[in-house]
């Protein structure tokens, strides 16, 4: 369980950094259009606020990686990283084009649910051993 958990943080941190390519990057290039449906105009005009949009997205991202390379005490990082994926995710899907929820916030929530049972799995172990 905690390595399903491990891979679908390490998913989301993925996807986070996608996102931080596609708005810091790509944002005025064809796929960036195309991915969030954009004239050129318009696409021009707001790549300062898409390329720090970008940065939190890589601060989200970072802040993933480091749970998972932590060695001790990661568990209250994971929680905290990925429930602000769940906010932005569920804050985007209400402001701006609900396949935010699906794309971003539902694969941190599958995420943080794994992260919960590998807690609670890894509690429940150490109660039922013979050798505590």
């Amino acid at each position: 369980m905690k390595k399903i958990a491990a891979l679908l943080i390490a998913i989301v941190a993925l996807e986070h950094f996608y996102f931080l390519v596609l708005e810091m990057f790509l944002w005025t290039a064809p796929i960036g259009m195309k991915t969030f449906g954009l004239t050129e105009d318009f696409a021009r005009q707001s790549a300062s606020l898409a390329a720090n949009q970008g940065l939190y997205n890589g601060f989200l991202a970072a802040g993933l990686v480091w749970s998972l390379i932590k060695k001790h005490d990661a568990f209250a990082i994971k929680i905290f990283f990925l429930s602000c994926v769940i906010v932005a995710g569920v804050f985007g899907a209400a402001t701006v084009k609900m396949s935010i929820l699906y794309v971003q916030a539902v694969p941190a929530i599958v995420a943080l649910t794994f992260t919960l049972l590998a807690r609670s799995q890894n509690r429940s172990s150490k109660i039922d051993s013979p050798l505590t």
